[in-house]
């Protein structure tokens, strides 16, 4: 523990007992009454305690602008953009009632945006022009078991020709060799042609590997009895001569079991100007619970995912140029679970903590390691505790990036699992060989926990549930900072509301930090009632500005190039003891990976404060940061929007 953690705890656990004493002796019964939530209000409003511990409060939108915010992204602007898509509600999808949002945490407004797709569980990631690139999102809602009255599910389409792809529309029969039962395609697909295949050695011709093509096919009548048990060829109706030889469905057995979401392939940049989306060219792959990641040379890449027909993608992954606002495949494959947590590192290569949201084999791409994507090379990172419960953590990269420190924070069992885990990791990238050691613990285990970065070198770790989507009233509303210099916790003041699944957080411009979401599969303890999802915004006021002064800043160039420099003034100059340029957030399912913290070196002349930007594009990608100085209290300034091309 750091003197200054342990010196606060002190102080509020000082404050608290004296004013416990002198209510107690001054009206005992007046005490017992009001003990619970009003003496907690009168608690936690006084200046002492929010000197200590900040405060949290809740911004409550008219019921016209409310939805259920599922991603959250700080824009150029200072505004925010909500996200809904159709929230996870059926009912909003099937009306096609697709929802955005513009928050002005400034000035209290709020727009409606029109939303030209189900942007439910996309992805997102800043670009360098300030825009919001956004990929993926919602085909069809998933299935229970139950609810599926047609069997189906996943059909292998194989072309033997290797002279040309074929198209099958959408409405294609297939019939089963054995069973004989048909079974039709909802959409289109292209079957790529087959690729000849020749002895390297005698460069003797040996065989046509087949295209496959991946299609979601269903009984064309209701009922069990159209269901199949075991794996079957099918004839594909309607082709003729060559094309009948060459071209055939394989399937396993299509059931009335539960059917996935399916994505889809649409992208778009949001313009934080204009504020407006802008349709740019579709991914290669449908996706549904993709993650973006910039590249060393600014492209971005995106993985996993969702498709079309509900299937994990199989490792086909994609990257988009920002100047030509178009896809194209990598050449190699890897395949990761939905939502893997990727950052990137100094070096220009890939960190991938082990994180992720949601689907996907237990066994397949979940080691935590470095990923090479020019070479497809993985290197495994050892020494990760609760191995088997990453599903549902939060990573995040520690104060100040070029530490290249990472965190790792709770998490959970694979799917609905009960397991949940109470351990943050940390691994230094940095060192000869990287392995992961355990950092402080967490009081209880805990799925879906948000982390966000602060000016002042802290982590802010709040909310998240012990069991899976909140079940059994399993919210914890507790929250933390977090000391990168000491490795210690420090409670701070509690949320009022509950977070967990499709929650998130980010840093606003003047220092303070917002909450979005929560969606409980349940509404009780006992898991009877339906959960309602949560649509309020909370707001957390750090200690840091509960004090009597903070620096300012103003003046200076809009841009700095790497490398360069940039002049700003503030009264204060000369007791600022940190500068940090901080990228801002775009979150969902626990998933972050803009969020980093950048020291700038700098100097001081009179109330003239020269602040340099590193020369390393992977350290500093491309884009719109937040200019953060410090004083010498840890009190933050408000930030200036500075871009870095």
């Amino acid at each position: 523990m750091n003197d200054r953690a342990g010196h606060r705890r002190a102080r509020r656990l000082a404050v608290g007992t004296a004013v416990v004493l002198a209510l107690a002796g001054m009206n005992g019964p007046w005490l017992y009454r009001f003990g619970t939530a009003k003496y907690h209000q009168y608690q936690i409003n006084r200046p002492e305690y929010k000197a200590e511990n900040g405060k949290w409060e809740i911004i409550n939108f008219p019921e016209k602008y409310r939805q259920n915010t599922i991603h959250a992204a700080l824009l150029r602007t200072g505004k925010v953009l909500l996200v809904a898509g159709s929230g996870n509600n059926q009912d909003n999808f099937d009306a096609k009632k697709f929802d955005t949002r513009i928050w002005d945490p400034v000035k209290g407004t709020i727009k409606k945006v029109p939303t030209p797709k189900d942007l439910f569980c996309t992805g997102h990631t800043q670009l360098a022009n300030g825009n919001l690139l956004i990929a993926g999102g919602t085909k069809r809602y998933e299935k229970l078991k139950g609810d599926v009255t047609k069997a189906g599910g996943l059909m292998i389409v194989h072309n033997e020709n290797p002279d040309q792809p074929i198209t099958l529309p959408a409405g294609t029969k297939f019939t089963g060799k054995e069973n004989g039962k048909t079974f039709v395609s909802r959409d289109p697909v292209v079957v790529e042609r087959a690729t000849k295949v020749f002895d390297k050695k005698t460069g003797k011709f040996l065989r046509n590997d087949p295209g496959l093509g991946r299609i979601y096919v269903e009984a064309q009548k209701s009922g069990a009895k159209y269901e199949t048990g075991t794996q079957d060829n099918y004839r594909i109706q309607g082709l003729t001569g060559a094309d009948a030889r060459n071209t055939y469905g394989i399937a396993q057995k299509l059931a009335l079991d539960k059917k996935d979401f399916q994505g889809i392939r649409d992208a778009f940049e949001f313009d934080p100007v204009a504020e407006k989306y802008i349709k740019v060219d579709p991914m290669k792959e449908a996706r549904w619970y993709p993650t973006l990641t910039t590249l060393s040379d600014g492209k971005v890449l995106s993985v996993s995912g969702l498709d079309d027909i509900g299937q994990l993608v199989p490792g086909k992954n994609e990257v988009f140029d920002p100047k030509t606002r178009k896809w194209t495949y990598l050449s190699k494959v890897r395949q990761f679970p939905t939502y893997p947590a990727l950052f990137l590192m100094q070096n220009g290569k890939i960190f991938y903590s082990g994180s992720n949201a949601g689907y996907g084999p237990d066994n397949v791409g979940r080691d935590p390691g470095i990923w090479d994507v020019a070479s497809n090379k993985f290197t495994k990172i050892p020494g990760l505790s609760d191995a088997n419960e990453m599903e549902t953590s939060g990573t995040v990269l520690l104060p100040p990036a070029q530490d290249e420190k990472f965190m790792v924070i709770g998490g959970g069992g694979v799917g609905e699992s009960k397991l949940s885990s109470n351990r943050t990791r940390i691994v230094d990238l940095k060192s000869g060989s990287p392995k992961f050691v355990d950092g402080p613990t967490l009081e209880k285990g805990t799925r879906y926990p948000q982390s966000s970065i602060l000016p002042d070198d802290t982590v802010l770790v709040s909310g998240g549930s012990e069991d899976y989507r909140g079940r059994g009233d399993s919210n914890i509303l507790q929250a933390r900072l977090y000391h990168p210099d000491t490795n210690t916790f420090e409670s701070v003041a509690d949320p009022l509301v509950g977070r967990n699944y499709h929650s998130g957080s980010l840093l606003l411009p003047d220092g303070r930090v917002m909450f979005f979401g929560s969606d409980s599969l349940y509404g009780d303890k006992a898991n009877t009632k339906p959960g309602k999802f949560e649509q309020r915004i909370e707001i957390y006021t750090p200690p840091y500005l509960y004090r009597d002064s903070r620096p300012s800043l103003a003046g200076g160039p809009q841009t700095i190039d790497r490398g360069a420099s940039g002049t700003f003034t503030s009264p204060q100059a000369s007791v600022i003891k940190k500068v940090r340029l901080i990228r801002p957030s775009a979150s969902t399912h626990v998933t972050d990976v803009d969020q980093r913290s950048i020291e700038l070196k700098f100097t001081v002349s009179g109330d003239k404060l020269k602040v340099t930007v590193p020369k390393n594009r992977n350290l500093v990608p491309s884009g719109w940061y937040m200019l953060f100085v410090d004083d010498d209290q840890g009190t933050p300034s408000k930030a200036q929007w500075v871009r870095v091309p």
